[in-house]
């Protein structure tokens, strides 16, 4: 059985100031501990005069999860854990974090760096894009142009996304729906066409990652 759960659409970014010290949180799918090494080397690199850059990350979901964090020079136990606190509350998987910080000439303390990077955290995973990581079918169809809206509306009803539009004697969409989605679909263009129009599927990825609504 797969474990279906969240993890990030896209990179995400967000900056709060706590007593004139900037905390600049930036958030990114990451599947591999490579991956988060990576982005967190990447992070460290484009704010090489931060006073900290404080990495956390969750690899996976539920019982088979990989965490790492680091306070990075701040004080034990006020930067790195509160943050991976805050993901691990999330029900993300999948994830990483890295909160760059500017110190602004006042010291926060030890509560006051904790609530900081967990606040900074926090602000980032409000506004980050969520997505699943699904099997997809990618598919094909050859639509007449008095079908053309109905079967993008189609698209939309069955949870796809239109890929392409190519605009020729038919109308070719390219779409992607998640495996579990595409029997339905093909069932309703059947009936939209009077039998006349079905879908390719021309790729099939075990892993996508599709980004959904709440």
């Amino acid at each position: 059985m797969i474990h279906r759960y969240f993890i990030p659409a896209r990179e995400t970014r967000i900056e709060i100031v706590v007593v004139n010290s900037r905390f600049i949180a930036t958030a990114a799918p990451v599947f591999s501990v490579e991956e988060a090494r990576a982005f967190i080397g990447r992070i460290r690199a484009e704010f090489p005069d931060a006073t900290h850059n404080v990495p956390a990350f969750v690899i996976g979901h539920g019982a088979s999860v990989i965490a790492h964090c680091s306070d990075d020079g701040e004080p034990a136990g006020t930067a790195g854990r509160p943050a991976l606190a805050v993901l691990q509350g999330s029900g993300l998987g999948d994830v990483a974090v890295v909160v760059t910080r500017y110190f602004g000439g006042t010291k926060l303390g030890t509560g006051g760096l904790v609530r900081a990077y967990g606040d900074a955290v926090r602000e980032v995973l409000r506004v980050l894009p969520l997505a699943e990581r699904i099997p997809t079918h990618t598919v094909m169809v050859a639509v007449p142009y008095n079908l053309f809206e109905p079967v993008r509306l189609l698209v939309a009803t069955h949870h796809g996304e239109i890929l392409d539009e190519d605009f020729a004697g038919d109308v070719t969409l390219t779409a992607r729906f998640a495996m579990a989605h595409f029997p339905a679909f093909q069932t309703a263009l059947r009936e939209l066409s009077a039998g006349r129009v079905q879908a390719e599927i021309v790729e099939t990825n075990a892993a996508t990652i599709m980004p959904v609504s709440l």
